[in-house]
């Protein structure tokens, strides 16, 4: 497993499209937390990859997004995009909004985002902050409060 891991490394870090990096990974912490792997498909366009969890429950998020030099600054991009989520909880003791009883629950919902995001030129690391709006089917709608801090590591 971590020979494939070193070759992926190796391959997508040779095939850059003029982003300062090819593919991140990092944590990510606000309401919810966990991991994040963001990879650029091309110089704006990116991939993202979340699996967080809140309320005790886990939820794995996919999101297309959108890169844009921001305020002429190098390494300084804003970001939007959009994208799916599904989510699984248990009803008890979780203080979800949802749920109260002790059942097993999956819900399945867009999501949207809206960010800025600054890369690091002297360490492979960078910073952004987010908001991500989603929508549940079948459950309470909408929900406005996800917004996040992740740090990544570069691989260029």
């Amino acid at each position: 497993m971590k020979t494939i891991l070193v070759v992926l490394s190796l391959c997508l870090s040779t095939v850059l499209f003029g982003q300062d990096y090819q593919t991140a990974v990092g944590v990510r912490g606000g309401f919810g937390y966990g991991v994040t792997v963001k990879h650029f498909i091309n110089s704006q366009d990116a991939l993202e990859g979340i699996l967080s969890s809140r309320w005790q429950g886990l939820l794995v998020t996919g999101l297309y997004e959108r890169h844009a030099d921001a305020f002429n600054t190098k390494g300084l991009f804003w970001f939007y995009g959009a994208g799916g989520h599904v989510g699984f909880w248990n009803g008890k003791n979780n203080n979800n909004p949802w749920f109260d009883d002790d059942s097993n629950y999956t819900v399945v919902g867009v999501d949207g985002i809206i960010g800025i995001e600054y890369d690091i030129q002297e360490i492979p690391f960078s910073v952004s902050i987010d908001w991500k709006p989603s929508i549940n089917f079948g459950y309470s709608g909408f929900l406005g409060n996800s917004g996040a801090l992740s740090v990544r590591y570069l691989i260029r």
